[in-house]
């Protein structure tokens, strides 16, 4: 099934069947067990209430059985003979003997005193001789209290034939003879009851998982509506390529609204930097074309007047060109998401050996690390170098009479300041600055001045360390950058 609706309705199917039938069974078991006992107690009344009489003597054709009842009985002696059964029962099972006829034993028939002509056994009557006005007492017996026996059989009582759930209370009469008594009740009431619940399952469980299964794809569908206008709207992006487009948000809260909205940053996020790149290559084409234009005509001169061709300037359009270009291939290293290397540097080093190569310079760079303290970080040699150098770049473009340099320890990292005494930087332009091919002097020659692309880099590449760039006033009135990047370890 590919479709999340068909899946989600099979599973919250399959879910509530199990659930389902597992409810149901137990139900019908714990229903079952309680018709069950209820039959199985009012058996064991009715076989105590006969195990009672025998208890008295009572006579086994006197005794009182709940016939009118449907209580078939029967009672069997130690040795497993029939004694007496309840009235029209014709056929039993289940009480350990399948007999239904009765076979007195001679100890059971002397016992319950079945010579009742008033007689002893020398023919004389029983008048001659007690203290109770000749009447005899009559013996008593003992019923078992313990737990009876319980189990299922069938009976036939006047050729009707059930299940039943027989209960065995033993009886000792005053002669010590011990009796069993099997009384059962029917369990037709149970079989009903259980029989009714099963057919109204069998009928309603399937209606119940249509029910389920409907409403959970129509939930589900309501669901995923904005899901299916989210995917057109970007099929729709996707053919036109017009990242300007966004994707219906639902005004609900919830994970499919989450969604809509972080897909309408993404694309947000990803026209800025479609945007970017177009700028970016027009940048650099337009950048790249002046340099490449005056290389060319200097060439072209040179090629037809060598008198007159400028080595130096050729020389120096080269070298802006290869500047250039590392500038661009290093934007697009980072822009690519390249990683800078984890090698641990002393930055203080490095700042006097940037400054140290610096022989070139107008104006001397004054440096300004403490002797005492490890200035330590983890990064790329090559990519900290070329920072401190387009920071000192940028000071001596832009400085009058004064390039300082310092270092010093900051909240678990390592701050190198960098100040000029030149205009400085607006403070609605601290941040324009650090974009690429900005530059705020227009008055300065783009000889004079560079592509735009130092500072970016710099903010970049000290970004990719964990650290930042910013820019405020100098004391000197001037521009003070400083970069922030955390100590090693």
């Amino acid at each position: 099934m590919r479709s999340v609706r068909a899946r989600a309705a099979l599973g919250a199917t399959v879910v509530v069947a199990v659930a389902l039938v597992g409810a149901g069974l137990a139900v019908l078991l714990v229903l079952r067990a309680n018709l069950t006992d209820q039959a199985g107690l009012q058996a064991e009344v009715v076989a105590r209430e006969v195990a009672g009489q025998l208890a008295l003597d009572v006579p086994y054709d006197r005794l009182e059985m709940r016939e009118e009842e449907d209580h078939p009985v029967q009672v069997t002696d130690e040795d497993g003979r029939v004694v007496a059964v309840s009235k029209d029962l014709e056929a039993i099972s289940g009480t350990g003997t399948d007999q239904v006829t009765p076979a007195p034993s001679p100890a059971a028939g002397s016992s319950t005193g079945s010579g009742d002509d008033g007689r002893d056994d020398d023919g004389r009557g029983d008048d001659d001789g007690d203290d109770n006005g000749g009447h005899s007492i009559p013996g008593r017996g003992e019923v078992d209290s313990g737990e009876p026996d319980f189990s299922n059989g069938t009976a036939t009582v006047d050729g009707d034939t059930a299940d039943y759930r027989f209960a065995s209370v033993r009886a000792t009469t005053s002669a010590g003879v011990t009796l069993t008594v099997h009384a059962g009740a029917p369990l037709a009431a149970e079989q009903e009851a259980v029989g009714t619940v099963r057919g109204a399952m069998l009928i309603g469980l399937p209606v119940l998982l249509l029910v389920v299964a409907g409403v959970t794809w129509l939930v589900t569908r309501r669901a995923l509506r904005p899901v299916e206008g989210i995917r057109r709207e970007m099929a729709a992006i996707t053919a036109s390529e017009d990242l300007s487009r966004r994707v219906p948000e639902p005004g609900s809260r919830d994970e499919i609204a989450r969604l809509a909205r972080t897909t309408n940053e993404t694309l947000t996020a990803l026209g800025a930097s479609v945007d970017r790149q177009r700028r970016f290559v027009a940048d650099a084409s337009h950048e790249l074309r002046s340099p490449i234009a005056s290389l060319r005509t200097q060439l072209e001169v040179g090629a037809a007047h060598p008198e007159l061709l400028d080595v130096p300037g050729a020389v120096a359009d080269t070298v802006r060109l290869q500047a250039l270009a590392a500038d661009l291939l290093l934007l697009a290293r980072l822009d690519a998401g390249e990683r800078p290397g984890r090698t641990t540097l002393d930055l203080g080093a490095l700042v006097h050996e940037e400054v140290s190569q610096r022989t070139g310079d107008r104006i001397p760079v004054a440096v300004s690390v403490p002797d005492s303290g490890v200035f330590e970080v983890a990064g790329s040699r090559g990519q900290l170098a070329r920072v401190i150098g387009n920071l000192l770049d940028n000071a001596e473009r832009h400085a009058e009479r004064a390039v300082a340099v310092s270092l010093r320890a900051q909240r678990g990292g390592v701050v190198v300041a960098v100040t000029d005494d030149g205009a400085g930087v607006p403070p609605d332009e601290r941040e324009r600055i650090f974009e690429r091919f900005v530059r705020l002097d227009d008055a300065r020659t783009r000889d004079e001045g560079g592509a735009g692309l130092g500072l970016a880099i710099a903010r970049d590449v000290a970004a990719r360390h964990g650290g930042r760039l910013t820019v405020d006033g100098a004391p000197e009135g001037g521009a003070r950058f400083a970069l922030w990047l955390p100590s090693a370890g």
